[in-house]
């Protein structure tokens, strides 16, 4: 295709400024580029939707926006896992006042998609409303729209009713491809209005594909990318696209498809999940040690890792992390992970760097795929209750720092630093000649030791599984720092003052030591530090960690510009948020959140959250004197710092008291179990051919819930013959992912239960479709002349991911073959599966239960007439039994509360539950297998100041009595603040 002049301007950004910007790549690529015409200072200001147009360009050392470096530090977030758009922007706001300047996020198709030619960007799927949300609060965006996700999802994100169509996905097919184009268009129609070269929003950077491994070098991947490509650009597209390698593979680097004469709007990007037991390995520009991939195979673009690891997800029975659920992974990949990692990339020469997940959230209803249960938490950042983790320090830290430092927007690799019992990097700005030196501790215990640098011997303490970030010859605004063993965190002018931040781990001792000239006057602003001059240097020793935040104020006569130096433990750290406004840059030290800040006249507006008792301390342009927080004035003082402080303690959140759960009633069901039911108005299962990668059974017919467009949740099979006398044994075949269950009866009476095993440690949890054939013996009293019914009840656990590219999402899903010993009677089969998908919450909320197709899941559902029960409950009984309850809540309108649904119960019953929070289904509870006992009920579907229906959907076997146990709420989190929450719609009956 080619470019316009406007559109090239876009990509390519850097031209006026003379530089020779790469084009499709391939051996004749330029390895560098003359970067340093690029204007250093300042890194680009938030973005925003300004109505102006803006350009994105690159080199080999970062994106260039508007001409000036960017370092993305981005944060992964799904909108489809937090049902709730009111809290799509307190997440985004979250990850705004700690350090991340990018979100990225994955669109799945299957959550806008009920049916060919049917899509739904409304109400909880409005991609429009998230995109505007992005850029009201000052984030990018990197939009990733797939076709093909993975994501753990359900099909990887393919839509249920694609598994029924011809073509095979992810290639050149051009069924497929119709398919394809169909859904990009309806993507594509919002991404444009909200592009960021256009300035009506900020899309930095568009994402083609996922993962693509399967089908390199080949032509029908080639013509696919290109056919993406080209349909991207098509579609009016102008950042720049890339695509994520599944490893440090040098796939789909630039010039390793067509791209139709178009140069240089290709990134090359690689994933990476390294486990906390491994070295960091080193797959940035540099490849050091001889390591290949990575950044080093694409040497003309910066170096880019669209995903990596900031947790990892857990499959049924918790196998990766030994049953104990997100917490371990919180525990394992906590914030020493981060420090030995994240650092680790940025001395590769990292600067695109996205952590999946930021935020993890819920993979609600049928959302999951067979390999996860309904938390997506993560071990993430931020839990899935929005609250934020001690893990956010050194995101929060490094975040701030490449965005007030430029400096590490561009750094070359250094001479070779040597310490003992440490891995050192050493890096160095060529254009400011600042040095950085990342300390990486790979064994377990700590290390002490002397780091040789051009300021001198530092002496430092690195702990095992650590690492330290520090810097020589940096610039703090009008002065230079000599050296610092505390790493620094953010550098900014407030006012008519420098202030710059350092930090550490909590019992550290800073030292720093500024070039300043004789007569320099210091003032220490609290009693923790101490400082000494020897005429040309001021040396500062500050102790981390001792009772919050430490200032040390630096005068001297030649400058007019202070600089204020503060000390921070991480714990203290991430309580400093910096902000910036028209009017100049705020730093608000001591809420848990910073949210706004608007400077009116004299007045300083903030919003944000306080969780527990605190001071505030605001620095901002000159001539501030009034505090507002959350709307009501505060008393301060002026300090010698020249911030404003409030005179005394904000209050901690208030008390929130959750109800006890009691007035159950409850109904069973399952009447399709019964050989008198009417199934007349089921769909006739008839077929003989199918388009799925299961075999159809000799003989067939075709049983495959999917080719009668049953696509999610439970469905139903009845089966009616003449005659079962000779019959000994019925074998049913089945296939369901992960955890499904098959339930048989014959004449109403149970056969019995199967369910597929729960996965062992790392060796079956992605073993695919999970198929197999169990034998039923038919009892003697059921063997007999004339009409019988066989119903099969099976609980699909969703479609397997195509992480392979070869239509695995398209293994049968539900009952695949039935066989009788002893007889071969005709059989007459009818299905029966989820109704129409709800028009509000979508086509992954329900499932095929009777209940579910009645509306018992609903709020207003009469259910007067049930029977009235209490919990715990201690029945024995195969099939359905639903429970309903109505609660109130009354919590504070200035508090948000995170609440959670906790069941527990003998871990030897086997049962499970679907959730139902105001017909909303919150996910599935299995007792006996777990790990997951807390389900999030997110604000918005919940009424936190009102009235709400829970419903309980319990499948129950009959080998063991089944529940529910305890069934209660649990307080997630509580914060003084928050933001508005709209209600979500949730239509009763």
């Amino acid at each position: 295709m080619a470019l316009s002049r406007r559109t090239f301007s876009a990509l390519a950004g850097s031209a006026a400024l003379g530089l020779a910007l790469g084009g499709s790549g391939g051996p004749g690529a330029p390895s560098a580029y003359a970067a340093r015409s690029v204007p250093t200072g300042p890194a680009p200001a938030p973005p925003r939707a300004d109505g102006e147009q803006h350009t994105i360009g690159y080199d080999h050392y970062s994106l260039l926006v508007d001409g000036r470096r960017l370092v993305v530090w981005s944060g992964e977030m799904h909108p489809f896992r937090l049902p709730s758009p009111s809290l799509w922007r307190d997440v985004l706001q979250k990850m705004r006042a700690h350090g991340y300047n990018t979100v990225s996020i994955y669109v799945a198709w299957n959550y806008h998609s009920p049916a060919p030619g049917s899509y739904d960007f409304t109400g909880v799927r409005d991609l429009d409303l998230f995109l505007r949300m992005a850029a009201e609060t000052g984030l990018y965006v990197i939009l990733r729209p797939g076709p093909y996700i993975n994501a753990e999802v359900d099909g990887g994100g393919f839509p249920g009713w694609l598994t029924a169509t011809h073509g095979t996905a992810r290639t050149d097919d051009p069924t497929y491809l119709s398919h394809v184009d169909e859904w990009l268009t309806q993507v594509d129609r919002i991404a444009r209005k909200h592009l960021f070269t256009q300035g009506t929003g900020t899309i930095l950077l568009y994402q083609i594909e996922n993962e693509y491994d399967s089908h390199v070098g080949e032509a029908a991947g080639r013509d696919y990318m290109a056919h993406l490509y080209r349909k991207v650009r098509a579609d009016g597209i102008d950042v720049p696209l890339f695509h994520n390698d599944k490893g440090r593979n040098g796939y789909w680097t630039p010039g390793s498809f067509d791209t139709g004469g178009e140069r240089g709007g290709w990134l090359y990007g690689f994933d990476g999940y390294p486990s906390p037991a491994t070295t960091p390995p080193d797959w940035g520009h540099y490849g050091r040690g001889g390591m290949k991939g990575g950044a080093t195979a694409s040497p003309s673009t910066p170096g880019f890792v669209p995903e990596f690891g900031g947790g990892w997800f857990d499959p049924w029975g918790g196998a990766w992390f030994d049953g104990k659920g997100y917490a371990e992974a919180r525990r394992t990949r906590d914030a020493a992970y981060e420090r030995r990692f994240y650092l680790t990339n940025l001395a590769n020469g990292l600067t695109l760097h996205n952590v999946y997940m930021t935020f993890g959230g819920t993979s609600w209803g049928w959302l999951p795929a067979p390999v996860v249960y309904t938390s997506y938490d993560y071990g993430a950042a931020i839990d899935e209750g929005r609250n934020v983790t001690d893990k956010i320090a050194p995101l929060h830290q490094i975040g701030h720092l490449v965005q007030r430092v430029p400096d590490f927007a561009k750094l070359d690799e250094a001479d070779a630093v040597k310490a003992a019992g440490l891995k050192v990097y050493h890096l160095t700005n060529p254009d400011t000649g600042t040095h950085v030196y990342v300390a990486r501790n790979d064994g377990s215990g700590t290390v002490t030791t002397t780091l040789p640098t051009d300021a001198g011997d530092l002496r430092i303490t690195v702990p095992g599984k650590d690492a330290k970030l520090l810097v020589t010859g940096l610039r703090l605004g009008t002065r230079t720092l000599k050296y610092s063993t505390a790493q620094p965190s953010m550098c900014l002018r407030a006012g008519r003052q420098d202030i710059a931040l350092f930090t550490g781990r909590r019992g550290d001792m800073a030292e720093l030591v500024l070039k300043c000239p004789d007569g320099t006057d210091v003032m220490r602003l609290d009693p923790e530090a101490g400082w000494a001059s020897d005429g040309n240097d001021v040396h500062v020793n500050a102790p981390l960690g001792q009772g919050g935040l430490t200032r040390v104020l630096v005068r001297d006569g030649e400058n007019d510009t202070p600089l204020l130096l503060l000390f921070a433990d991480d714990a203290t750290s991430v309580r400093l948020f910096p902000y910036d406004t028209p009017t100049g840059t705020v730093l608000v030290y001591g809420p848990a959140l910073l949210r706004h800040v608007e400077v009116r006249g004299s007045e300083v507006h903030a919003t944000g959250d306080i969780t527990g008792t605190t001071v505030l301390e605001v620095w901002g342009p000159r001539g501030i004197r009034t505090l507002v927080w959350n709307g009501r004035t505060v008393p301060t003082r002026v300090t010698a710092s020249g911030s404003l402080m409030t005179t005394g303690l904000l209050p901690a959140v208030p008390e929130v008291r959750l109800p006890e759960l009691g007035g159950w009633r409850m109904r069973t069901e399952n009447p399709e179990a019964g050989p008198g039911f009417d199934d007349s108005s089921w769909k006739a299962a008839d077929r003989t051919t199918s388009y799925s990668t299961t075999p159809v059974p000799d003989g067939g017919p075709v049983l495959f819930a999917d080719d009668y467009g049953f696509h999610y949740g439970d469905v139903w099979y009845r089966g009616t013959f003449t005659g079962s006398s000779d019959i000994e044994e019925v074998s049913l075949a089945y296939s369901s992912g992960t955890q499904g269950l098959l339930m048989a009866w014959l004449d109403g009476e149970p056969l019995g239960t199967h369910r597929m095993p729960v996965p062992d440690k790392k060796t079956t949890i992605r073993k695919g479709s999970w198929a197999t054939t169990v034998a039923f013996p038919v009892r003697e009293q059921l063997r007999s002349p004339g009409r019988h019914v066989l119903s099969v009840l099976v609980r699909r656990m969703q479609h397997d991911e195509d992480g392979t590219a070869h239509d695995t999402h398209k293994a049968a899903r539900g009952l695949t073959a039935a066989i009788f010993k002893g007889a071969s009677p005709k059989v007459s089969w009818r299905i029966q599966g989820e109704g129409a998908p709800d028009p509000v919450r979508g086509p992954l909320n329900n499932g095929g239960l009777y209940g579910e197709r009645e509306g018992w899941h609903l709020p207003g559902f009469p259910d007067r007439d049930w029977e009235t029960v209490s919990f715990p409950r201690s029945v024995r009984r195969q099939g359905v039994t639903w429970y309903r309850t109505d609660f109130r809540l009354s919590v504070p309108a200035d508090v948000d509360a995170s609440v959670g649904l906790v069941l527990e119960d003998d871990p030897n019953r086997s049962y499970r539950a679907q959730i139902f929070l105001n017909g909303w289904n919150m996910g599935q509870y299995i007792n006996d297998v777990g790990p997951q006992h807390t389900f999030v009920l997110p604000n918005g579907i919940l009424r936190t100041r009102g009235n709400n229906t829970l419903a309980l959907a319990v499948l129950s076997e009959l080998t063991t009595l089944s529940g529910p146990g305890k069934v209660r709420l649990r307080l997630w989190g509580t914060a003084a603040g928050g933001i508005p929450v709209n209600t979500v719609p949730s239509p009763g009956r």
